[in-house]
């Protein structure tokens, strides 16, 4: 996937499965996460990680009414996704632009948001350990970090097939789920949670079925017309404009392995994410 891929998906919302599937698990543990916690403001920094559509992780707080605070460097985007919330959800939530290089200083007071969080976005901006000590700075109760896992199996067919340009200008040692617990804890954050999630029965290659196919040399009129046209579209917009009602129902009919009472090391294997969830001392 190159870096300009997000244009496509800021008036194509059509993600395909991998994508949707992910938001869907993603958003049941954000909501566990407000119920549980009593979670009223948020801090998404950056908004731009996950793959499809960017911005829109954040609906399952505003939906709730939880006051949302998404933070990007690319000024194109950023009013996308403004265009996004205000003209198609119809949803309140404040943007806020920065320069590529003020990761090190949100424009936010100390302890602003109940949570703080980011979804594998590390390795695209500057300076990431500067942006998780913000993350801590800036929350006054939670702090939420996942990255890529670097052991599953899609991220080596990625790395060493598919999309090794990716690789030569993105820093994985961001993936080192280790290394982002120590800048937390050296930040003050107590971990107070860790696991894996998006743990479906299908490599994360983080592009849609037919490119994968391309990518590694297949050519298959049958197998093109599967992952292509009307008869596969998926789209988590269509979700939640009350387009598809169906459409959580149908998807998570794959998650067995996410809801499976198994310890979360087991699933490391194949889980497509890894995270630390934190709270912050003082």
């Amino acid at each position: 996937m190159t870096e300009n891929t997000w244009r496509k998906y800021l008036t194509d919302y059509n993600e395909g499965l991998g994508l949707v599937y992910e938001r869907f698990v993603l958003n049941d543990f954000l909501d566990n996460l407000r119920l549980h916690y009593g979670i009223r403001s948020v801090l998404e920094a950056p908004l731009y990680g996950m793959a499809g559509v960017s911005g829109i992780n954040d609906v399952i707080f505003a939906n709730a009414g939880v006051h949302v605070t998404m933070v990007d460097d690319t000024q194109e985007r950023l009013e996308g996704v403004q265009r996004i919330w205000r003209d198609d959800l119809q949803l309140p939530a404040d943007f806020v632009s920065i320069q590529p290089d003020q990761w090190d200083r949100l424009p936010f007071a100390s302890r602003s948001f109940d949570l703080t969080w980011e979804w594998a976005g590390l390795w695209y901006i500057q300076n990431p350990e500067a942006l998780l000590r913000e993350l801590a700075r800036t929350s006054r109760n939670l702090v939420f970090v996942a990255m890529p896992s670097n052991i599953q199996v899609g991220y080596w067919m990625r790395k060493l097939v598919i999309d090794r340009e990716f690789f030569l200008t993105h820093d994985e040692s961001w993936t080192d789920i280790g290394r982002i617990r120590r800048i937390l804890e050296d930040a003050g954050v107590e971990i107070i949670q860790q696991g894996v999630l998006d743990v479906p029965p299908w490599p994360d290659t983080v592009m849609p079925a037919n490119e994968v196919l391309k990518r590694m040399g297949i050519r298959s009129k049958q197998l093109e017309d599967q992952f292509t046209g009307d008869g596969w579209a998926w789209s988590t917009m269509a979700y939640y404009l009350g387009q598809e009602p169906d459409l959580r129902e149908r998807v998570m009919k794959y998650a067995w392995l996410d809801h499976a009472p198994l310890p979360w090391q087991l699933k490391t294997i194949w889980a497509h994410h890894r995270y630390l969830l934190g709270r912050v001392h003082g």
